[in-house]
C-alpha cells in the first residue's frame, strides 16, 4: 500500500501521516504547494510520479464565513478540485477516502442524522462539501465518504486551542449553547482511517468521537480537565451572528460504522483529555527546544 495525503499542514493530515508511518505503511503527505486542487495537470503530474494506491483527501477550503463571499473560490477548491482528483483516482486505480462534514446536512431537529438522511446545507461551504461528495460517489466505486464535525488536533488552530488561550485572561466567558454535536480528535480519526483503508468496506460513514454536547458543554469540559477556574456563561447563537449560518443540529448516527464492522471513536471527553495531555507534551518540547 502506497498512500497519498493531502492536507498535509492541517489537523487531520498531519495526524493521518503519523499514524501511517506508525504502522509502518508507506505514505506522502502533500500540501497545496506541491499538490493544487486547481490545477488538475499539477496534481496528475504528481500522481504519475507517486502512483498510489490510496488517497486520503484531508485537503479542503474551510473559511466557513469568508467563502459566503468567496464562492467561486471555495468551489473550485473543495466541488471541482475533489472531482479531479477522483478522476485521477480512477486513472490511477487508487482508492479514495473523501473527508466531508455535518454541514451537508440542514441542521435542524435533534435527532442524529443518518448517512442517508436528506441532505440541505445552509452554506457555501456545506454545499461545496455536498458537491464534493457527489463527484466521488459518481467517479469511484472504491471510495469511503467520512463526514466529521468539530475537528481538533494538535497541527493547527481549533476551539480548543481558543478556549484555553481565551482562559488565560477572562475569569468568564460567554459560548454558545444551542448549537449540538460531537467533537472528533483527529489523532482518533485518523486510527480508524488507517484500519478503514486496509479494507474493501467502501461507503458513507460518520466519525466522530462518541457522545454530544454543545459549545458551551465542550468549553465547560476543557475548562474543567484544564483545572482552570473559568466560568463558561451560555448564550444562543444570536449572541454572536456570523456570515455563514451554523447548523444547530450536528448530531450524526455511527449506525453505518457499527455495521461495517469499524470500532467506534472513544467518548469526547476522555478525548479532550488526551489531547489536553498531548499539548502540554508539545508545550515541554517547546521550551525545552528554546533553553
Amino acid at each position: 500500500m502506497r498512500v497519498l495525503v493531502t492536507g498535509v499542514t492541517g489537523q487531520l493530515g498531519h495526524d493521518c501521516v503519523l499514524e501511517l508511518k506508525d504502522r509502518g505503511i508507506e505514505v506522502q503527505g502533500v500540501s497545496s504547494r506541491e499538490f493544487p486542487l486547481t490545477d488538475a495537470e499539477a496534481m496528475r503530474r504528481y500522481m504519475a510520479i507517486y502512483k498510489p494506491t490510496c488517497v486520503i483527501h484531508c485537503a479542503a477550503y474551510t473559511a466557513v464565513d469568508r467563502a459566503e463571499d468567496e464562492e467561486a473560490a471555495c468551489m473550485a477548491v473543495n466541488a471541482a478540485g475533489t472531482a479531479n482528483l477522483a478522476k485521477l483516482c480512477r486513472e490511477f486505480r487508487a482508492k479514495m477516502v473523501y473527508i466531508s462534514t455535518d454541514y451537508v446536512f440542514p441542521g435542524d431537529g435533534t435527532e442524529p442524522y443518518e448517512t442517508d438522511a436528506p441532505k440541505g446545507p445552509t452554506n457555501v461551504y456545506g454545499k461545496s462539501k455536498l458537491m464534493g461528495e457527489e463527484a466521488v460517489s459518481s467517479i469511484l466505486r472504491r471510495c469511503f465518504i467520512v463526514r466529521i464535525s468539530w475537528g481538533f488536533g494538535i497541527n493547527g488552530k481549533n476551539f480548543i486551542r481558543t478556549m484555553l488561550r481565551l482562559g488565560q485572561s477572562h475569569a468568564k466567558l460567554t459560548v454558545v449553547d444551542d448549537q449540538v454535536g460531537s467533537p472528533t480528535y483527529t489523532r482518533d480519526l485518523s486510527v480508524l482511517l488507517a484500519d478503514m483503508i486496509q479494507t474493501e468496506r467502501y461507503g458513507v460513514y460518520h466519525a466522530t468521537n462518541e457522545g454530544f454536547c454543545s459549545w458551551a458543554e465542550l468549553a465547560a469540559e476543557v475548562f474543567r480537565q484544564a483545572g482552570m477556574p473559568v466560568v463558561v456563561e451560555p448564550v444562543p447563537s444570536s449572541a454572536y451572528p456570523t456570515r455563514a449560518v451554523r447548523p444547530h443540529n450536528s448530531r450524526m448516527s455511527k449506525r453505518s460504522l457499527t455495521e461495517a464492522g469499524f470500532s467506534l471513536l472513544p467518548r469526547w471527553q476522555d478525548a479532550v483529555g488526551r489531547y489536553l495531555i498531548e499539548l502540554e507534551s508539545l508545550r515541554e518540547q517547546q521550551e525545552a527546544r528554546a533553553e
